[in-house]
């Protein structure tokens, strides 16, 4: 699902405009990146947790090269899946 389906599949379900649903999607997203971009987690209860970690500098190889390299610490944006998605999940995956 791209972000023209959820939006088709939302306006639907909640019997709005394309265009009002777009618009909150928008919104919406915008507001988690922004709350992510300060270091807060965010966290949906049953869907799951945004948060940002600090990842540690290394030491990688250019594969094609061989040669070491490296690589700077960085942030980096973790997800943790909710107890629901995990069980709607288990069980769609247990149909097929």
């Amino acid at each position: 699902m791209n972000k023209s389906e959820l939006i088709s599949a939302v306006a639907t379900q909640a019997n709005a405009s394309k265009v009002a649903t777009s618009i909150i999607i928008d919104v919406a997203m915008e507001a988690i990146v922004e709350a992510l971009s300060r270091g807060e987690s965010v966290q949906f209860v049953g869907f799951g947790t945004f948060s940002v970690q600090q990842r540690q500098a290394r030491t990688g190889r250019n594969p094609q090269t061989g040669k070491e390299l490296k690589i700077p610490a960085k942030q980096v944006v973790r997800f943790k899946p909710g107890a629901a998605l995990n069980a709607a999940v288990n069980k769609a995956g247990r149909k097929k």
